[in-house]
Formats: C-alpha cells, sequence, structure tokens
C-alpha cells in the first residue's frame, strides 16, 4: 500500500446540494461508503434517508453528482420499517449487492432496539436496489448494525463484519467499576465486534459468530484512554466497538473500526491486525489513527465509521464522517489518503486541503 501524493491529496468532501444559482443547502450525511465500480465511476452511499438510502456519483472524486433514492424500504411488506444505517455495496457477477443495517419489523418482544442487517440486489450501482431476501441475513439475539463484507477471492468464502449494540449489554470492566461508584452510571453497556463466515449467496451465516474486538477491560490496557473519553465526559453510559471495514495487506488482516458516541467530539477511529479474517485480533498501540484536529489548529472533530477503497488510479483512500466547528450539529464526509507503512502501521494522513463539489442530477 503505497502513500497518495496525487491532486486527491488529503481531500475533504463537504456534502451539499445546489440551490437556485448560488446557494448550498447542507446535507445530512453519515457512515459512508465510496464504490470504484468497473465503470470508471465511483458510487458513494450513506446514511441520510429515514426510509431508504440515496447515492451520489462522479467521475473524479471531485465533483458529486446526486443519483436520487436508489433504496425504498420501509415499505408495507418490507422486513425493514426505520433506522436505515450504513449501507455498503459490492460489485459482484454483474450485480450490485447493498449490506445495510435497519430495525426489524418483526419484533414479538417490542424490544426499543431491533436493528438487523439486510441485503439488497440491483443490476446497476444506481439501483433501483431490491430486498434480495425479504429478511435479515441472519437473526442473533440481540441487535446488529454496520455490515461489512471481505470477499476472498482465493478461496471464494466471504465473512461478515458486524457490531453487537450496546442495547441490554452490560459489561463489568474497570471502567464500569468506576463510573458505579463514582454515581455515574449504574451500568455499562457495551457494543461489541463479531465476524461470521457468510454464505455465498448471502442467505445466512456459517457457523457461530466470533468475537473479535471489545473494548478494554482494564485500565491498564493502551486503550483504555481513547476508548473510554464518552464515559469520562458523562456523554453516555455506553462503550462503542463500531463500524467495522476489513481490509487484507500481504498476509495481515486489519480491521478499522470506531469507538466513543458517534454524536459527540470523542468519536475516533482506531485498528486492529491478525493473521485470519476471524482473528485473533490486536488493536494498535497507535490508536486512535484518525480523531478530531481541534487541539492542532484544525476545525474537524467526532471522526469516524470509516471505510478504505483504491482509486482508478490505484490509490488507497478512506472515506470518513465527522463534524466541523463551523456546523457542529452535521455529519459531513471527507476522504483521505491511507498507507501502510514499512512497519506494518495503518496510516491516515488526515488534512484538508481539497474541496470536492457536489451537484445536483442533470
Amino acid at each position: 500500500m503505497k502513500h497518495v501524493s496525487s491532486l486527491l491529496c488529503a481531500a475533504i468532501l463537504s456534502i451539499s446540494l445546489m440551490c437556485g444559482c448560488t446557494k448550498r443547502q447542507d446535507i445530512r450525511f453519515g457512515d459512508p461508503f465510496i464504490l470504484a465500480a468497473s465503470d470508471g465511476r465511483y458510487y458513494m452511499y450513506g446514511t441520510s434517508m429515514a426510509d431508504g438510502f440515496e447515492a451520489y456519483s462522479s467521475d473524479n472524486l471531485m465533483d458529486w453528482t446526486s443519483c436520487g433514492r436508489v433504496y425504498q424500504g420501509a415499505s408495507e411488506g418490507q422486513w425493514n420499517q426505520d433506522c436505515f444505517w450504513a449501507p455498503e455495496v459490492y460489485e459482484r457477477g454483474g450485480k450490485y449487492y447493498m449490506f445495510f443495517s435497519a430495525n426489524d419489523r418483526n419484533n414479538p418482544t417490542h424490544e426499543g432496539e431491533n436493528f438487523k442487517i439486510g441485503v439488497a440486489v440491483a443490476d446497476s450501482p444506481t439501483g433501483p436496489f431490491t430486498d434480495l431476501y425479504n429478511r435479515p441475513v441472519f437473526n442473533p439475539p440481540y441487535p446488529i448494525i454496520d455490515a461489512n463484507v471481505w470477499f476472498d477471492d482465493a478461496t471464494g468464502r466471504c465473512y461478515l463484519y458486524f457490531s453487537r449494540c450496546c442495547y441490554k449489554h452490560p459489561v463489568e470492566s474497570d471502567v464500569a467499576t468506576w463510573a458505579r461508584n463514582e454515581g455515574l452510571y449504574d451500568a455499562i453497556e457495551e457494543s461489541w465486534i463479531y465476524g461470521v463466515e457468510l454464505m455465498p449467496d448471502f442467505s445466512g451465516v456459517i457457523g457461530e459468530p466470533q468475537l473479535l474486538l471489545q473494548p478494554p477491560v482494564h485500565l491498564a490496557d493502551p486503550a483504555t484512554e481513547w476508548e473510554n473519553r464518552s464515559v469520562l465526559a458523562h456523554e453516555a453510559g455506553r462503550r462503542w466497538n463500531e463500524g467495522s471495514f476489513a481490509i487484507r495487506n500481504d498476509s495481515l488482516y486489519y480491521i478499522m473500526y470506531s469507538a466513543n458516541f458517534f454524536g459527540s467530539s470523542n468519536y475516533a477511529v482506531g485498528y486492529a491486525t491478525g493473521r485470519s479474517p476471524l482473528g485473533p485480533f490486536t488493536k494498535a498501540a497507535e490508536n486512535p489513527i484518525l480523531q478530531a484536529d481541534v487541539a492542532q489548529g484544525g476545525h474537524i472533530t467526532g471522526t469516524g465509521h470509516n471505510m478504505a477503497f483504491r482509486s482508478h488510479q490505484g490509490e488507497w483512500l478512506t472515506v470518513y464522517h465527522g463534524r466541523t466547528l463551523e456546523q457542529p450539529d452535521e455529519r459531513v464526509v471527507f476522504i483521505s489518503p491511507i498507507e501502510i507503512d514499512a512497519s506494518g502501521r495503518l496510516v491516515i494522513h488526515h488534512s484538508d486541503k481539497l474541496t470536492l463539489k457536489p451537484q445536483t442530477r442533470e
């Protein structure tokens, strides 16, 4: 994986929509995913609609055109009803498959969080995507979000990564004991990242999900300081490992993940490495590799839920959402170059030198 030195270096994308001749109206957009499609174009998907997903397309990663809605959810008879989050689209065998999270309307015990993972298919990256199966991919006994799929083309096997939600998942740890003793929270719920082999037709999973990543149990753990920031700041009685994305470099597997409350300035990205798709994985000592740059004089904060892709020129890039000091309540999308250096460290070159320009569809 090489360092990027082209015009794309350290690009920033602030998604907005042209209204009239000059005015720009910002659009909420989170959990971004970019597909470098075989047609030579780029397609970007993300969290923005209450009942489905929209997309943007680009020839150069600088000028983006709205494709409008590409998936309609929450319709009568569909398995999903709301909370449409984190779509990822993969091009396989001439088809396009969208994995996403949503609330399952089948909720006999009336759970407050009933998220599951679904998959939809289309003949075009701009859709329309329709449910491949009118049901979740599988039904674990807890809510799950943030699907990511890694394909091993050498073996024909594929793997699904996902996050078990914090909901009704209190975990004992040093920080949970501290929070209880301080009278802050009676318990600390946690989100954990799992992996499982996926059936080739995406109709289910093979075997039991394996726990891959979780917040640190002990205060002495090197990950404790940054992954505990939301609890220590009294933002939430929860700790997160979520938004995972897997890549492989030579024989080493990398899982990038986000920690802390997504709505706060503490949201940040780390990574872990392992020798097989299902681990075990070890978190990097240099985490976080992406976080707010305000302390360094920048204006970006709350960075997280990233993914990596190779441009059509062969450059490795990462796309993620964040917030700015100018618009702290809006999630905007950033693109930055990444590399894995000679020592195996994954590095995100985080800055904002180039503004990308969204446009409406002609």
